[in-house]
């Protein structure tokens, strides 16, 4: 049997000690599956037009999805929002009673992963019902980015960044043709 020092670790981005069930805002950046570009596509290539990103399918489903969740539960707003064809960007305002010792009362309050997990979810079971067998529950990659937005200046920074975020694709990190 291997030592379990012999096995890749996972690298921890949550911050540790903190209730992600706290109300706040929350930027959230989720990628698909082996960064496969399935979202969305680029239109307007058209020098000195910015460009647009164009929902695929699935990219549809994503954008129902997202605007779904404060629908769902009237504790969760979502704000900033932006598909691109290997991730998305938004923010999620969690606004949950406040905390309690009453463990039927802390059963309401909805945490910022399970709320991805269900987002993930949802568009997942979408997504399996027109791919193929072998593709099916292959969509999300695992895990998802996160930053505790803490002010103002944050929150600026970062609904800029999303904003602008479609007519910088060429120079993303997650970048694909």
């Amino acid at each position: 049997m291997t030592d379990m020092e012999d096995f890749p670790k996972r690298k921890q981005h949550r911050l540790h000690g903190y209730d992600y069930s706290k109300n706040g805002y929350y930027f959230v950046t989720i990628c698909t599956h082996e960064r496969k570009c399935v979202l969305a596509t680029v239109g307007n290539a058209v020098p000195g037009v910015p460009q647009k990103m164009i929902p695929t399918a699935i990219g549809e489903i994503v954008l129902r999805s997202w605007a779904k969740m404060s629908e769902i539960d009237k504790n969760i707003e979502t704000d900033w929002f932006c598909l691109m064809p290997n991730h998305i960007h938004g923010i999620i305002i969690i606004k949950n009673q406040p905390q309690t010792n009453d463990e039927a009362e802390r059963r309401g309050r909805r945490s910022l992963h399970s709320l991805v997990r269900g987002f993930k979810s949802s568009v997942t079971r979408e997504y399996n019902k027109f791919v193929a067998e072998n593709k099916r529950n292959k969509l999300w990659q695992k895990s998802f980015y996160d930053e505790i937005i803490r002010n103002k200046k944050a929150y600026d920074e970062i609904s800029e960044y999303i904003f602008k975020n479609p007519e910088k694709w060429e120079e993303d990190e997650l970048f694909c043709k």
